[in-house]
Formats: structure tokens, C-alpha cells, sequence
């Protein structure tokens, strides 16, 4: 058997987030259970979205969980470049393959033109997807649209009856019919190429041999066992791993628990214990015991051992793990030691000093003005949110509008913060003031505290994104009746 080599390939388009953790833990102890090797590749064609500094905290993130790669961007190795942005020509390469081939064609459609197909497809009940109105085009009609620059993207052939069975390591044999199967678009119309082509190229030039990912992307495995067909190229084999799950089996979703893995590094989890958790996640130690280091995973680890029940996310059991970690596995001194590097960050302090300095006579003083930047959820009730001018709802749906408006934001600056609050606020044709206290009691817990928009500043989306979500369940929570109407309600008031 040749080198075990697996990959990790996060997109770089927001928060470093548990399920990438999960992933990645899974691919890492496989290969060193075999004594292979694990690669990270940046997929970063989404030019809009993709970030430097996402993928800096990405980075960062798996580091801090132990997680470490043997070839990536930030170390090297000999089948880089590993970001996508960088491998342009070697994709245009690929494609120009699949052309000469037969396998992939030009199509010039209009977004007007697939948008009234989708439509029309819905209506009728039908699977949406690609009609292949220009598979016919003749070579004449291809070179004279070439020639006048009209866009197009380079979309892939599929066998038009049959089935391709996906083989998996963890379950029976998949069989999907080819009807189900887009012709998938493969190089957009701006030169950079979709995931599935990347995807595939770059596992091959890569020599990735076992491909662990989630199960949501099983229905996609025709059509990257073809592309490996059209090109010649053995496939790697397939692991699917079960998705993790909210408490009420749903995705696990940033909406109803926090997915955010720098969320659980700023409220004070080990590292240690998060990775326990995730280990935990539909696999188990030989001997059923539920504290375990990553190095005792990674010599008994068996992915055989894999459950397909989804797995729960459930933070009360990570909060019990970890309270064992503190108090089991760490020393006094070294309690003392890891409390330090998490409550006396220089960075936080430097942000908060500013914040509260003017308010303090006496060091004695910061604790009651500081304390909620270093607590979880704030202690309030419904009666915390008692005002005269803004109600109940209307105080769930300032919260609401606030989560929604703050997770837009491609940066994270105190100014620009303020700019779109301030801009929410005059749409929803509120003063400030009223407008700010509902959100005060949110994010400090009172309404006396120090900026509230200094205060989200220096917090961070993702701890700002569960207190505004924890005070919305004080309030009563909203149901999915209400979350629909919601909806609807700031998308008008963005048009406005």
C-alpha cells in the first residue's frame, strides 16, 4: 500500500468552525494511525467571500486544537502551492483536457435564461438542472461567440442514463442515478474554477489516497468519480462522515448553537477537552472511556469504529468534559498557569483598558466593569429588558436584525460597527438610545456599562453572536413561524 495521505480543505470565507475541527481530527489520526500524512489546501476560489485573515484565524484554530498538518501553505512541501487562488493555470490546464476530450463543453446561457429554466423545472416538479441547450452548438457557433467575448462557463458531459455507485468505507454501496447528476459547471465565466474540478486535480496532483469528509457531499461523489474517469485517474477511496447535529437533530447550524471554534477558545474551554469532544462525535475508544488525549485516539483509532447516527452537538456534555479536564488533569499550578494565558491576553487587555480607565478610582473598580468580558452568558431575565418605549418583540427583533446585520460585516471594526447599528436604527426609525438598550443588557448585562459598541468591538462576532441569541431565548425565543416573518421583514427594510 502506497503512503497514506489525507487533506483537510477549508474555504476561507468566515469563522473557523467546529465541523472543519471535526473533519480535520478524523483525517489527521487516520493518517498517522497509518503513518501517513496530512495535508491542508486552502480553497479560496471564492474570490468575494475568501479572506486572508479567515484564513489566518482557520489556521490558527487547528493549531491551537493540537491539529498540526505536515504540508500546507504555511509550511511548504513538494505539490504546492496549497491555495486554490494560486493553481489558476494548472486548472485551466485541466479543463483544456476535458475539452479536447469531449468530456466538458462551452455554455454561453444567461443567468436570465437558467433562472426562468429553474423556475419552470419547479413548476413542473422536475429535478432543477442544466437542460444541455448548448451541447448542440457547432464549433463555428462556439468560435464565433469566443471571438466576441460573450461569458461563458466550461460546464462538464454526464452519461444521460444509468447509475454510478459511490463505494464508501463506512456504508453499503451508494447508488445514485445519473438523471440526479447536474451537468456541473466546472470553470466559472471569471476564469476560476468550481469546487468539484479543484476539488479533484488537486487530491490527484496531491496523491490524496482516502478522501474523509462530510456525508452531505455524497451526493456529489458521481460527479467527481467521473471527473477522475474522463481523466484517467484512479480515485481515492471515500469516507463519509455523519454530520454533526443541533440537540434537536438538525445540521448544526451557527443559528442555534455556537459553531465558532474561537468561540470556544475566548469562554475558556481546554483545547484538550474540545478535541476529546469532537472525538467523541460518533466514534469511541476500544474500552468505552470518554477522556482521552489525542495521541491515545490516534493509536487506537479505527475508522471502522465510526457511527453513521448523527452525532449531537451538545455543549452542556463539552461542558462537563472540559470541568473534568480542569479539575482532573490540571495541577493548582498549572490551573493557575492556563487561567493566566486565557484571562490576561495582552491584546484583550490592551482593547479593554481604554474602555474602562476613565471609569476607575481604584483597582477594586474593574472587576464590576470589566467582568462581563470575561463572563459567558450574561445573568438577565425578561425583566431585565423592562422599558417603556420598546417591547418585548420589538426588543427580539432589534436583537434579531442586530445578528443578522453584524454577520454581514467583512470586517470587524469598531466604525463600521457603529455605522450599520446607526443605519439599523434609522430604518427601524428608533432613537438610538432605545434602540441601544435592549442590545446593553444583551451583550454587558445591564445598562449601565461602558460602550456597547466598544464592547462588541472588543468581544468578537462569535461571542457577540451567542449573547444576542441567549437574551432572544430569555425573551421567549422565536419560532420558526415568527423567524419566517422576520425574515421577511429586515429583507424589506434592506430594500428600503
Amino acid at each position: 500500500m502506497s503512503e497514506v495521505r489525507t487533506r483537510i480543505a477549508p474555504s476561507p470565507t468566515g469563522d473557523p468552525h467546529v465541523g472543519t475541527a471535526y473533519i480535520a481530527l478524523f483525517n489527521l489520526c487516520f493518517a498517522r494511525q497509518h503513518g501517513g500524512s496530512f495535508i491542508l489546501r486552502i480553497e479560496d476560489t471564492d474570490q468575494v467571500r475568501s479572506t486572508r485573515q479567515s484564513e489566518a484565524d482557520i489556521l490558527s484554530a487547528l493549531k491551537w486544537l493540537g491539529l498540526n498538518w505536515d504540508e500546507g501553505p504555511d509550511k511548504g512541501g513538494k505539490f504546492g502551492p496549497y491555495r486554490q487562488s494560486e493553481r489558476s493555470e494548472i486548472y485551466r490546464q485541466h479543463v483544456d483536457i476535458l475539452l479536447e476530450k469531449g468530456h466538458a463543453f462551452h455554455c454561453f446561457c444567461s443567468a436570465e435564461r437558467l433562472e426562468s429554466l429553474r423556475r419552470q423545472q419547479m413548476a413542473d416538479k422536475q429535478t432543477p438542472g442544466y437542460d444541455g441547450y448548448c451541447l448542440h452548438l457547432s464549433q463555428a457557433e462556439i468560435d464565433d461567440k469566443l471571438s466576441r467575448n460573450i461569458p461563458h462557463v466550461i460546464r462538464m458531459k454526464k452519461p444521460e442514463s444509468g447509475q454510478c455507485v459511490v463505494k464508501d468505507m463506512l456504508r453499503d454501496d451508494v447508488a445514485i442515478d445519473w438523471h440526479q447528476i447536474d451537468m456541473q459547471v466546472l470553470m466559472k465565466s471569471d476564469g476560476l474554477p468550481t469546487y468539484h474540478l479543484a476539488n479533484v486535480v488537486d487530491d490527484h496532483l496531491m496523491q490524496i489516497t482516502h478522501v474523509i469528509r462530510g456525508e452531505e457531499w455524497i451526493n456529489s461523489a458521481p460527479k467527481h468519480l467521473l471527473l477522475y474517469e474522463y481523466f484517467g485517474w484512479e480515485a481515492p477511496q471515500l469516507c463519509h462522515m455523519p454530520l454533526l447535529r443541533n440537540t434537536d437533530k438538525s445540521k448544526l447550524s451557527k443559528r442555534k448553537n455556537p459553531t465558532s471554534i474561537g468561540y470556544y477558545q475566548r469562554m475558556g474551554y481546554l483545547p484538550e477537552a474540545v478535541g476529546n469532544y469532537l472525538g467523541m462525535m460518533g466514534w469511541s475508544m476500544p474500552d468505552e472511556r470518554e477522556l482521552f488525549s489525542l495521541d491515545e485516539m490516534i493509536k487506537e483509532f479505527d475508522i471502522n469504529r465510526v457511527s453513521l447516527g448523527g452525532p449531537v452537538f451538545d455543549t452542556e456534555k463539552l461542558d462537563w468534559l472540559n470541568g473534568r479536564y480542569l479539575r482532573e488533569k490540571l495541577s493548582d499550578d498549572e490551573f493557575i498557569q492556563r487561567f493566566s494565558q486565557w484571562a490576561l491576553r495582552p491584546a484583550m487587555l490592551q482593547a479593554i483598558v481604554p474602555l474602562i480607565k476613565q471609569r476607575v478610582e481604584r483597582f477594586t473598580d474593574i472587576a464590576p466593569l470589566a467582568a462581563f468580558f470575561f463572563s459567558g452568558m450574561p445573568q438577565i431575565s425578561e425583566e431585565s429588558f423592562s422599558h417603556k418605549k420598546i417591547s418585548t418583540d420589538e426588543a427580539k427583533k432589534i436583537l434579531q436584525f442586530i445578528a443578522w446585520e453584524l454577520e454581514t460585516l467583512e470586517a470587524w471594526h469598531r466604525d463600521r460597527i457603529e455605522s450599520v447599528l446607526m443605519q439599523l436604527a434609522e430604518k427601524m426609525e428608533l432613537k438610538i438610545r432605545d434602540f441601544l438598550f435592549p442590545v446593553f443588557i444583551a451583550i454587558a448585562g445591564t445598562s449601565v456599562s461602558t460602550s456597547v459598541i466598544d464592547s462588541i468591538a472588543v468581544l468578537g462576532l462569535d461571542i457577540v453572536r451567542a449573547r444576542l441569541r441567549h437574551a432572544i431565548e430569555v425573551l421567549g425565543g422565536v419560532s420558526k413561524k415568527q423567524a419566517k416573518n422576520l425574515e421577511k421583514e429586515y429583507q424589506e427594510l434592506l430594500r428600503d
